[in-house]
């Protein structure tokens, strides 16, 4: 592998504040965006993604001044996802400040809508928001879900994951409902399996809990890993992480 892992730190945004909890239930406060992306920029995070997770379950816009915020408190790459539904709201993510943009629930509605955004933007600006858990109904033991896990959509998390990439997608964030927030270290069986369909750029999301348990996720795949809770409160920070892969033989920034 020659490109440099990303080591990206997630804010999980419900009501204007950060918040973490398991299985994204039980949220507690984890402090003010704005400042923590500061804080993260500031130690060396490689980019930062913005997630407003009531968005969908809530059937309101990500609010726009946060991000406008947050963009303007930062100097890496920013990728914005929640409640993003339409070529309209990525022009006014991309125009408040975001890199990229993620999308789930109505991309899962009108898969069409991926083409219309990459036609539009380019696929470098579209992220797949992939929230996958184990369903013994789905072909390939993993189905995916929507409304911050709260929904099962019906569709087989592998077979959504090729599809999404046919149809433009230029970078995956799969994010695994099972081990979000348990600190029990990331899905390496789903990491793998996505791997294995498709060839753009996958960030590992979901149950990190030490510094060890980044390069495995590596090795299954991921070409980024992304984590919440052990940020927020200060269990590791980016450059213990990033010691961590360098010292299991990956490049980092």
């Amino acid at each position: 592998m020659s490109l440099a892992v990303r080591v990206i730190p997630c804010l999980d945004v419900h009501a204007g504040r950060v918040v973490k909890g398991v299985n994204f239930e039980n949220l507690r406060d984890a402090g003010d965006p704005v400042e923590l992306a500061a804080l993260y920029d500031g130690e060396g995070a490689d980019e930062l993604t913005f997630l407003d997770i009531s968005a969908s379950s809530e059937g309101r816009e990500t609010t726009v001044d946060m991000v406008r915020q947050t963009a303007g408190s930062v100097f890496i790459p920013l990728t914005v996802g929640g409640g993003i539904g339409s070529v309209a709201d990525v022009d006014r993510m991309l125009r408040a400040g975001a890199d990229k943009v993620g999308v789930n629930t109505a991309a899962i509605h009108r898969p069409e809508l991926i083409r219309e955004i990459t036609r539009r933007f380019g696929n470098q600006v579209l992220v797949l928001s992939l929230d996958a858990r184990r369903d013994p109904e789905q072909p390939s033991g993993f189905g995916v879900t929507t409304h911050g896990g709260r929904k099962n959509a019906g569709l087989d998390a592998i077979e959504w994951a090729r599809k999404a990439v046919d149809l433009g997608v230029g970078e995956i964030l799969l994010n695994s409902m099972d081990a979000d927030g348990t600190t029990g270290g990331f899905d390496l069986e789903m990491i793998r399996a996505v791997r294995a369909v498709v060839d753009v750029p996958l960030i590992a999301s979901g149950g990190a809990g030490k510094a060890e348990d980044f390069p495995p996720a590596v090795a299954a795949g991921a070409d980024a890993v992304l984590a919440a809770t052990v940020f927020h409160y200060r269990t590791l920070s980016i450059s213990e992480v990033k010691k961590a892969l360098e010292e299991a033989g990956y490049p980092v920034r």
